[in-house]
Order: structure tokens, then C-alpha cells, then sequence
């Protein structure tokens, strides 16, 4: 049985399968495709609306417990759009 999530984008349960893991792994915050990466993970939609809804709430700072500065949300936002539709 799949685990359901919350996206910190929308705010909405999804299973797992269907979000992005995002981790801070050695201090840097990556989409963790494998979804196994150790450290504390957020989970996002698969949209960039999401994305930016997280961003603009501060979603990841509250995710992760700690502040997150904007070059690297820049950078994460870089490796989404790379991944998905717009």
C-alpha cells in the first residue's frame, strides 16, 4: 500500500508515487528522483505551479527547519523545469 504525502505547494494528500521528493542533502536542496535519499524530505506535485506556490509560502524553510536562501531555490527551480511539463 502506497503512503500518502502532503505537497507543500498546494497542500493537497497524493500518493507518493505521484510527487517529487525534495531533500536538503549536503546542504543543498535536489529533487531526489530515486526517492531514497537519506535526510529529512518535502514532497511536491509534479507541476511548477506547486513549486512556485511553495516558494512564495515559504514552504521549504518550514519543510526542512531552517532557512533556505534564494539561490538555492533558484537552483531547485532550475533541476524542476529541466524535469517537468510547464
Amino acid at each position: 500500500m502506497n503512503q500518502a504525502r502532503t505537497c507543500v505547494g498546494c497542500r493537497q494528500l497524493e500518493s507518493r508515487t505521484n510527487l517529487l521528493r525534495v531533500v536538503r542533502f549536503e546542504g543543498k536542496l535536489q529533487i531526489d528522483v530515486s526517492k531514497k535519499l537519506s535526510g529529512r524530505g518535502s514532497w511536491l506535485h509534479q507541476k511548477l505551479n506547486c513549486l512556485d506556490l511553495a516558494v512564495n509560502r515559504g514552504a521549504f524553510s518550514r519543510a526542512f527547519r531552517s532557512k533556505i536562501d534564494n539561490a538555492d531555490l533558484a537552483i531547485l527551480k532550475e533541476q524542476a523545469e529541466k524535469m517537468l511539463d510547464k
